[in-house]
């Protein structure tokens, strides 16, 4: 089977790169902040469709001029899922990025693989400094 290969041809062991420490640690990190937010969005949706099930009358209320606890509490869920997503994006940016870019650059350090010209132009090494 023919190794995979970026746009300029040239050859790229994905497998070497998954099984490097740096990409190790970045799929753990990554996992112990996506799990938790996803076991948490869930819940949180689930808790809405149980207590509109079994408390009707409670999620009826009129909070406001016919805004009721059920509008509210449905309106949370964007509120919720627009949270979630700018603390990933923040996340990424600060924790996630940096690893993937660590990453990319120990697989660019080894010189003598074909998938080092590669790695420094995905780390943002000119590309005329890449050919050398």
């Amino acid at each position: 089977m023919a190794e995979p290969s970026d746009r300029a041809g040239t050859q790229i062991d994905w497998e070497a790169i998954e099984r490097s420490p740096e990409f190790q640690e970045l799929v753990t990190r990554r996992r112990r902040f996506v799990l938790p937010c996803t076991v948490f969005f869930l819940a949180w949706y689930m808790a809405f469709i149980l207590v509109c099930a079994y408390a009707p009358d409670f999620m009826g209320e009129s909070v406001y001029q016919g805004l009721t606890v059920g509008y509210c509490y449905a309106l949370t869920q964007f509120v919720m899922v627009f949270g979630l997503g700018l603390l990933y994006l923040r996340k990424s940016d600060k924790e996630f990025d940096p690893l993937a870019e660590r990453a990319i650059e120990a697989y660019a350090d080894d010189e003598g693989h074909p998938g080092a010209r590669f790695g420094r132009e995905r780390a943002g090494a000119p590309a005329r400094e890449a050919r050398r």
